[in-house]
């Protein structure tokens, strides 16, 4: 092949990469056979041998809520810091570990109870603020890991890390691996969705990038596509102005015959993926608005998910388009959702946070189970790290903040294959340091891929001359939590 020749093709690709949204996007799954070629049999379009064992879940709805819930105002009840309230944080807990640059010079690191009454919920005996009582009503189906560490102490790392495995962006998320190894189940959408919700709790909290939810160094047709909430769910879905229907189908037939012809001149198989995801869009201009179209849907659905569940973009709005999606196969589903980030004013803020989540979270869960699918889908709740047992900023009977805590925090999961009605690891009175079963993020990412019949030291991807894998060389399943 003359490399002058394969200019224009490769400029003409990467003008497409950046500037064509929908195609750069999850569009090209469809590709995988192709792609890979004549070995790759794999009816989903994943990778031969994969699941490498018997999975115990299908999908994956991520449920990720960014800026880092507090673990003490919600599940980890801690009874004895009510009597230490406004007494110093002691060396003996602290250890000299590190703080943030937002609390490292403060005089003072008074302990900073939760103000939020704790009941016992369910046969499990969960602990549960009084801020999740619709959460408390599925207690039973939940594992809560109150043992969860992570390395990075701010947001961006932090959040990136539980995304693609390392705290330095460039990697692949972990949709963008499952949607490599696994493909998907339904050739009319993408194997990867992400929709993303701002929480009443602190609008303008911190930002998302789109470098989250991608593919790194895999093929880009792995990343998540973003559904929007205003305009058309996905960018230039829709045909130009003057196009019809039919029109549409003639123009890719013979875009996609021209595109053949370059393809056995040159050889080059990105032509091969265009002319998947051309298809794959024009499948997605019927596919796309039939799924966001929720208006069959019966009225006491939207009353489970509760009063936001009609308005578009919110949490609970985007809790029931991922019960619909897990419904047609789509192999991951993440919801972010914004504002957990209460370093002043938590007691008010997290109430909105509350609001915005319980009700669409635990009705998720209903909803799944209720239709079949909670056995096969494994459903992941919490954020990039926790909060401190002590006060940011100055502390009054009312009012008091947190600052980022890594060393401890509590996440659930439910469904998939994992152990229900269970709570798994243990921190100290002061919810600072773990005393028992620390879970890493590897740990949670080997488990997640467990669940999905994946061995998470199998799914690599050879990269400038190194396997790479979202555990890295870290990992190990957590047999504890699977049922």
């Amino acid at each position: 092949m003359n490399q002058f020749d394969q200019m224009p093709m490769v400029l003409s690709r990467r003008h497409f990469l950046a500037s064509a949204g929908l195609g750069s996007a999850a569009l090209a799954w469809l590709l995988h056979q192709d792609a890979r070629g004549a070995a790759n049999k794999s009816p989903t379009g994943g990778l031969p041998g994969v699941p490498h064992f018997t999975p115990t879940a299908k999908r994956v709805i991520y449920l990720f809520q960014s800026g880092a819930p507090s673990q003490m105002d919600l599940f980890d009840y801690k009874p004895k810091l009510k009597d230490l309230r406004g007494t110093e944080l002691p060396d003996s807990i602290r250890k000299g570990q590190r703080l943030t640059g937002m609390t490292a010079t403060q005089e003072s690191l008074p302990i900073a109870p939760s103000k939020f009454r704790f009941k016992q919920h369910g046969q499990s005996g969960a602990w549960l603020s009084e801020l999740l009582p619709h959460t408390a009503k599925v207690a039973d189906h939940l594992c809560f890991v109150k043992s969860m560490y992570t390395e990075a102490i701010n947001h961006d790392p932090a959040i990136t890390f539980f995304q693609t495995g390392a705290q330095l962006a460039g990697r692949p998320s972990i949709g963008a691996w499952l949607a490599y190894g696994l493909g998907s189940e339904n050739k009319d959408l993408p194997a990867f969705v992400v929709m993303i919700s701002q929480g009443s709790g602190l609008p303008g909290g911190q930002p998302l990038y789109d470098r989250l939810w991608g593919s790194g160094f895999l093929p880009s047709k792995y990343q998540g596509l973003k559904f929007r909430s205003v305009g058309d769910p996905v960018l230039y879905l829709s045909n130009p102005p003057g196009m019809s229907h039919q029109a549409r189908r003639r123009f890719l037939d013979d875009l996609a015959k021209l595109n053949r012809l370059k393809y056995e001149a040159v050889g080059d198989p990105e032509i091969a993926t265009r002319i998947a995801q051309y298809e794959l869009a024009f499948l997605m201009q019927t596919s796309v608005p039939e799924l966001m179209d929720v208006s069959k849907e019966p009225e006491h659905i939207f009353k489970l998910y509760g009063p936001d569940a009609k308005k578009p973009g919110t949490y609970a709005a985007n809790c029931l388009l991922a019960r619909r999606l897990a419904e047609r196969g789509v192999r991951f589903i993440q919801l972010f959702h914004r504002g957990w980030d209460q370093h002043t004013n938590l007691p008010k803020q997290i109430v909105g946070q509350c609001r915005d989540t319980d009700q669409a979270s635990a009705a998720l869960i209903i909803d799944l189970k209720n239709r079949g699918l909670l056995d096969d889908t494994l459903v992941i709740w919490g954020g990039e790290f926790g909060r401190t047992v002590y006060c940011q900023g100055t502390l009054t009977a009312e009012n008091y903040g947190r600052d980022h805590h890594p060393r401890c925090f509590t996440i659930w999961l439910a469904g998939g294959g994992i152990k229900p009605g269970f709570s798994y690891g243990k921190t100290d009175d002061y919810c600072y340091n773990i005393v028992e079963n620390p879970l890493h993020v590897h740990d949670l990412h080997a488990t997640i891929l467990h669940c999905l019949g994946i061995d998470h030291t199998k799914l690599t991807f050879k990269f400038q001359g190194r396997y790479y894998r979202l555990t890295d060389v870290h990992g190990r399943v957590v047999k504890d939590l699977l049922a």
